[in-house]
C-alpha cells in the first residue's frame, strides 16, 4: 500500500500537525528522522515523500537521492533549489516580470558596498539561504554597510556572495501567503515593532484576506517557482505588492488559528493526490523500513 513518509530532522509543532491530519483522513503515513540511520540510493515503491527538514542543504540532498530513486517529493528538489537560495528566487522572479524589491548581488567586499550606494540607503543584506529572518542585518548607512560587509568576510565562503536589497518601509507588517498546488489557501498580516517580522522572531499573526489581486499575483508566482506547498513573503506598498521571498519548507503553526484554515489537511491531502497518481506496477526492490501510522516512536 502506497504511504505519505514523512521525513524530519527535528520533530516540530508542524511535522506532528501533519501527521496527525493524514491519521485523522485515514492516509497510512510514518514519520522519519533522516539522521537515525546512513543513506544510499536504492528503489522504493509507490511512497510519496514529504521532506521537512529544517536544513535546507539536509531536506535538498534526501529529496535528490530519492528522486534518483524515482521517487515523488514534496516539494521536489528543483523546487527547494530555486526557494532556498534567495538570488535564484530573486532571478526567477525578474524572469517572469513578478515585482519585488530592488536588489543586487556583488561578490567582493568592494563591490557589495557599490551595490548599496548604487541601490541608496537604507539596504538590506541577507545571506543566500537561510530563514527565520538569521544574519540579516539593516544598513541605514555607508559605515554600517562596511561593518557588515567587513564582518560577512570572516564567515566563510558561504557568505562571499552578497545579496543587497533595498529596505522597503512596510508599515510595520509584512503577509505570508501559504499556496498549495498552486492555489492560494490562506494569508496571515505579521506585524512587530522590530523592522524583521518573522512570528519566528516574535512578530504577532493575524488573518489578512487574499482579495482577487493577490490571488492573482501569487498565481504568477507559482507559475515561476513550481512546488505542492509553498509560502510566500510579500510587502505592500503605496506602490503596490512586492514579493520578498518564498519558502519551499514553511512553517505553520502560528498560522492556522488565525486563519481559520487547516493549514496541515490541505498539504497531506494534496500528497495524498500524488500517492494515487503514482503508477503501481512491479516493485523494484525493498523499500527503507519505517514505522507506521498510530506504531510510530518518533511520533507525537
Amino acid at each position: 500500500m502506497s504511504r505519505l513518509r514523512i521525513l524530519y530532522s527535528r520533530l516540530r509543532a508542524e511535522e506532528k500537525q501533519l501527521f496527525a491530519a493524514a491519521e485523522s483522513r485515514g492516509i497510512p503515513c510514518s514519520l522519519e528522522d533522516i539522521r537515525t540511520e546512513p543513506w544510499s540510493i536504492g528503489s522504493h515503491d509507490t511512497d510519496v515523500f514529504l521532506a521537512r527538514c529544517i536544513g535546507h542543504l539536509q531536506n535538498l540532498s534526501v529529496a535528490r537521492m530519492l528522486e534518483a530513486e524515482g521517487a515523488t517529493v514534496v516539494n521536489p528538489s528543483a523546487v527547494m533549489e530555486l526557494c532556498g537560495d534567495k538570488l535564484a528566487t530573486s532571478a526567477a522572479l525578474a524572469a517572469a516580470g513578478i515585482p519585488q524589491p530592488a536588489f543586487r548581488a556583488a561578490f567582493s567586499e568592494e563591490a557589495a558596498l557599490e551595490a548599496a550606494e548604487q541601490l541608496g540607503f537604507p539596504v538590506v543584506f541577507k545571506p543566500v539561504t537561510g530563514s527565520w529572518g538569521r544574519l540579516l542585518a539593516l544598513a541605514s548607512n555607508r559605515e554600517t554597510a562596511e561593518a557588515i560587509v567587513e564582518h560577512k568576510a570572516h564567515l566563510g565562503p558561504a557568505h562571499q556572495v552578497y545579496y543587497i536589497q533595498s529596505y522597503v518601509e512596510k508599515g510595520g507588517f509584512d503577509v505570508r501567503a501559504f499556496m498549495v498546488e498552486g492555489r492560494p489557501l490562506c494569508a496571515i498580516r505579521r506585524t512587530s515593532d522590530h523592522w524583521i517580522t518573522n512570528t519566528a522572531r516574535g512578530g504577532r499573526a493575524e488573518n489578512h484576506p487574499v482579495d482577487a489581486e493577490l490571488a492573482d499575483l501569487l498565481e504568477r508566482v507559482h507559475a515561476a517557482v513550481g512546488g505542492v506547498f509553498i509560502a510566500v513573503d510579500l510587502f505592500l506598498t503605496s506602490a503596490g505588492w512586492l514579493v520578498n521571498e518564498i519558502n519551499d519548507g514553511a512553517e505553520f503553526r502560528n498560522s492556522s488559528a488565525p486563519t481559520g484554515v487547516d493549514i496541515a489537511g490541505a498539504v497531506v491531502e494534496a500528497c495524498a493526490r500524488r500517492m494515487k497518481e503514482e503508477k503501481r506496477g512491479e516493485k523494484r526492490g525493498a523499500k527503507r523500513s519505517a514505522p507506521s501510522c498510530g506504531s510510530s516512536s518518533s511520533g507525537s
